[in-house]
């Protein structure tokens, strides 16, 4: 089957720790799965890499292999793009990513996540939490909003 995980199935998984059990070989344990499952059989390598982990006293079925660490939303990368919005709010979330070398779903996630912004107008503002505090915002947005309109700012 094409692109499946190394982890495979449960039931491969639960057959091949009781054949290691049974003491079969990591060949007549292929063999077996492969007469069984037919097309369907996880790969000759999946099913030696888990009987090797079986029979080396493995009791669980999960497979904790570490994967990609997350290390794109760190202090260090908060503070960059905190940095880069306080500058010119008007950035979106990409551009910010190119001027910190991150990719867009991290920037947005910093964005939303650790510092509580959302995108007003084409502008990124801090996430008011009160209610008098949102209609302040609101109001001063859409003051912002037809003075664009009107081509009062630049």
């Amino acid at each position: 089957m094409l692109g499946r995980k190394m982890s495979g199935c449960k039931s491969e998984q639960v057959n091949i720790k009781f054949l290691v059990k049974m003491k079969k070989s990591t060949m007549e344990t292929f063999q077996l799965l492969t007469e069984f499952y037919g097309e369907d059989c996880m790969s000759r390598a999946c099913v030696f890499e888990w009987h090797k982990r079986f029979s080396e006293g493995r009791e669980s079925l999960k497979d904790d292999r570490p994967g990609r660490p997350h290390t794109a939303v760190t202090n260090d990368n908060i503070e960059k793009v905190r940095d880069v919005i306080r500058k010119d709010r008007r950035l979106g979330v990409r551009a910010v990513g190119e001027k910190n070398n991150l990719g867009r779903e991290s920037v947005r996630q910093i964005l939303r996540q650790e510092l509580n912004m959302r995108k007003v107008c084409t502008k990124m503002v801090p996430k008011c939490c009160q209610m008098n505090k949102r209609n302040v915002a609101r109001n001063c947005v859409w003051t912002f909003c037809n003075a664009l309109r009107m081509n009062q700012i630049c």
